[in-house]
């Protein structure tokens, strides 16, 4: 039986991973949560079942290895358990409570928890974020529900407990929920000075021109530097629209022009991906002119939803910034554009 601190030193001896205090102090924290899981208390005969471990809630700015921890301490579990980015997760739960209440079913929520809880023992979340109102106003009560029937709630975020659902919408409604976390899980700070993410991309070319497979070669590297080859496809649903990440990891994502640009998205679609990714792999932008005005437009928006957001952006295209759309309407405005791509092309931008 392997240990979580005995698996992360081995891969640091394999090469895989650079040591680091600051994750070496969460260890503890995770190895505890493995050990109690693997050998449980017996129950007597009269006794109720024991309480479940204390789960963890790791926190930290991005790139600090988090998600590498989490994906080391599932590695190690004996018991069912499910990894999942908490925003997909969330979608699922929306999903099935939309459906139990078509059927007429009475408490949809403690019967999608009954569901979740019967599955696995432990949910490994990456990202908590809350950026949804319709998520805020029944995640506590669902969170409860899976507590009660043992579930053991892994999980990281960029952002402190106190900070989840900042300044949203009725926000006093979701603070049981903050107290929830507090009570139930361990809260600990992830606070190494070190973005791995970015160390990855220093000095790495980062817009690659023409698109063709030399630029992808590349960017398969990169691709696979960044994910280790794990993937998943992400949904973010905006307004009843989907946005659809083909190729997800771990805050990096990966898709072409016209998964993002050729349909009908808008500010508020590119937001949500901004709040999903630190990073996107955008592949195969075409030249711009007024025959597809609407993507050039779409374009437009998304470049300043990811400089803004400070995404880092990795890219393959026709052309370079500056020659992508030289004529048709807009072309002027692009300029701003092209503008940006430089910048976030230049070393160490982005964070």
């Amino acid at each position: 039986m392997t240990t979580v601190p005995e698996l992360y030193r081995a891969r640091a001896a394999e090469g895989h991973l650079t040591p680091d205090p600051a994750q070496e102090d969460a260890l503890p924290e995770l190895e505890r949560i493995r050990a109690a899981l693997a050998n449980p208390p017996r129950r007597g005969l009269f006794r109720r079942a024991p309480e479940p471990p204390k789960g963890l809630y790791l926190w930290g700015g991005v790139g600090r290895g988090k998600s590498m921890l989490m994906d080391l301490f599932v590695e190690t579990l004996t018991v069912p358990a499910r990894r999942v980015h908490f925003h997909a997760f969330m979608q699922e739960i929306q999903a099935g409570i939309h459906r139990l209440r078509q059927q007429g079913q009475d408490d949809p929520i403690r019967q999608v928890a009954a569901s979740v809880a019967h599955s696995v023992k432990v949910l490994a979340f990456d990202e908590m974020q809350i950026t949804d109102i319709a998520d805020a106003m029944i995640v506590g009560r669902l969170f409860e529900q899976l507590f009660e029937r043992g579930c053991v709630v892994v999980t990281t975020s960029n952002r402190a407990p106190d900070d989840l659902y900042k300044d949203g919408l009725n926000r006093q409604l979701f603070l049981p929920f903050i107290d929830l976390i507090k009570m139930r899980l361990v809260v600990h700070r992830l606070s190494s000075d070190k973005d791995y993410r970015q160390d990855r991309l220093t000095g790495a070319q980062v817009y690659f021109t023409p698109a063709d497979a030399g630029a992808r070669k590349a960017i398969d590297k990169i691709w696979q530097d960044l994910t280790g080859g794990h993937e998943e496809t992400l949904t973010l649903t905006v307004k009843g629209r989907a946005v659809e990440l083909p190729r997800y990891h771990n805050g990096v994502a990966r898709a072409r022009f016209y998964d993002l640009c050729g349909h009908a998205l808008g500010p508020a679609d590119y937001l949500a991906l901004t709040e999903a990714v630190r990073v996107l792999v955008l592949e195969d932008i075409p030249r711009l002119s007024r025959r597809n005005f609407n993507d050039a437009r779409r374009f437009v928006t998304l470049i300043d939803a990811l400089y803004e957001a400070k995404v880092r952006l990795i890219a393959s295209a026709a052309d370079a910034p500056e020659s992508l759309y030289v004529e048709g309407r807009g072309s002027f405005e692009f300029e701003r554009t092209a503008s940006r791509l430089r910048e976030m092309m230049a070393e160490g931008w982005g964070g």
